[in-house]
């Protein structure tokens, strides 16, 4: 139903088991014709790389704004909360917190969980908008995920995340591709009879990839050049997380690759190729051309950084990609 060009706002004062938000074709400027339900005692999460329209879905809510076309009902008494403000969680028939718990500790964040299920039990109807994932998998009964001022996707919050996720990822991968790969080593040592000319993450398809999917087939490449001759070279590789955790490292003389002898003048490109088994983060590459016995030619500390996306959560670092089975006796 749709009432234009002339809006509607209509407030319910019925009893705590009827509280509820409807919109019913509700438009403004950054939302396009919304139309969906959340009923009393249920929490709603919005999440979504649309800003302003979720900020609308708030204000009509809350009743600070009016739609340009369409219905929205609310219960009231209405309460919305901002990011500064402080957890008010007296009992509301409708209750907007827009990034509110960003700014609180962990002491009050967790008062006001057990806050809003006390007015979750009370009926109230509370919409939460936060970037906050593991937050609303907590809080929400569902999520509602807003791109381009439209409702994208409307249920359990699992469901609406893995496919939120995988969004993002794509987007991200897709900007990324066309982000220059540069070396900014933390540190640099070595005494000269080689230099490291490039170190390079490949995707699947061999391109230049700064963001790598969980699960694809992905490659370091490390080229060398050699100042002077160098009898057994061995070239190598560490990944460590954002705070400097050891993931894996390798070298071409653990994987039985013999390199020499280089001669002065040469370049040598190695690739170490390997199917991308890691957890959702962050993760430098070291790199380093070396003797047997250790000696550095040319040692590059987190020289260069990638991020690897997924369109689930893990935990950890490793992704061993579980099979999980139960049985009941």
């Amino acid at each position: 139903m749709t009432e234009s060009p002339k809006a509607a706002v209509r407030i319910s004062r019925y009893s705590s088991s009827f509280m509820s938000v409807t919109f019913c074709e509700a438009s403004t400027a950054q939302l396009k014709s919304l139309t969906a339900e959340l009923p009393g005692g249920a929490i709603a999460g919005l999440i979504g790389g649309d800003a302003a329209a979720i900020s609308d879905v708030l204000s009509l809510v809350a009743g600070s704004m009016q739609p340009a076309c369409g219905v929205v009902e609310a219960s009231e008494p209405r309460r919305a909360l901002g990011p500064d403000d402080p957890f008010n969680l007296a009992p509301a028939g409708v209750l907007t917190i827009h990034h509110t718990f960003s700014r609180h500790s962990e002491l009050v964040r967790g008062r006001a969980r057990l806050g809003l299920e006390r007015l979750r039990r009370g009926g109230s109807t509370i919409l939460v908008a936060s970037n906050e994932q593991e937050l609303l998998r907590e809080l929400c009964d569902e999520l509602w995920w807003f791109e381009e001022g439209q409702l994208r996707s409307k249920g359990d919050p699992g469901e609406v995340l893995a496919a939120y996720n995988h969004d993002v990822s794509q987007r991200l991968r897709a900007w990324a591709a066309g982000v220059q790969q540069s070396l900014t080593p933390a540190m640099r040592r070595g005494d000269g009879r080689a230099q490291l000319l490039g170190i390079e993450l490949l995707d699947s398809a061999g391109q230049p990839a700064i963001v790598w999917q969980a699960g694809e087939e992905v490659a370091i490449r490390v080229t060398a050049g050699f100042q002077q001759a160098v009898d057994d070279p061995v070239v190598g590789i560490m990944i460590r997380t954002r705070i400097g955790f050891e993931v894996f490292g390798t070298n071409t003389e653990l994987e039985a690759l013999r390199l020499g002898p280089a001669a002065a003048g040469e370049k040598i490109a190695v690739t170490f190729a390997f199917r991308c088994e890691l957890c959702p983060q962050d993760y430098t590459v070291t790199a380093a051309s070396h003797d047997p016995d250790g000696l550095w030619h040319d040692w590059m500390e987190d020289a260069i950084a990638f991020r690897v996306v997924d369109s689930r959560y893990t935990a950890g670092v490793a992704n061993l990609r579980a099979r999980v089975t139960a049985t009941r006796t």
